[in-house]
């Protein structure tokens, strides 16, 4: 059964006035830039697994072969994503013979969080 637009009540709102409230200070220009790169840095699915997997590895590092074979991507991919991790802050690299190993570093990921939302911690 149709229900025509008559049937419908409406409620006059018309003497109802938005009320202007004062929405906070605006973040500066280069801190919401510095946010939003390191924010599309952690914006990838493989980039968000990789963190994942070096956050339970049982030693809190984890290889770039053990990263390699886990994702079940080729080392160059794996590479390049690690590297925009560590330049975004998010991870530490320490070079040991061939391999590089890679870290965790939970400060930045905290720091992230403050940033984007002051009022949670």
């Amino acid at each position: 059964m149709a229900i025509s637009a008559t049937d419908i009540p409406i409620e006059d709102l018309s003497e109802e006035r938005c009320s202007p409230c004062t929405p906070g200070r605006l973040i500066d220009r280069e801190e919401v830039e510095l946010t939003a790169s390191r924010l599309k840095a952690l914006a990838d699915p493989a980039r968000l697994q990789m963190i994942h997997l070096i956050h339970q590895a049982p030693a809190g590092e984890l290889c770039v072969c053990d990263l390699t074979t886990s994702m079940q991507l080729a080392q160059s991919t794996v590479s390049r994503h690690l590297k925009i991790l560590v330049n975004a802050g998010f991870l530490r690299r320490q070079q040991r013979g061939t391999w590089a190993w890679f870290s965790l570093r939970p400060q930045a990921l905290r720091e992230l969080q403050q940033r984007v939302f002051p009022a949670m911690d």
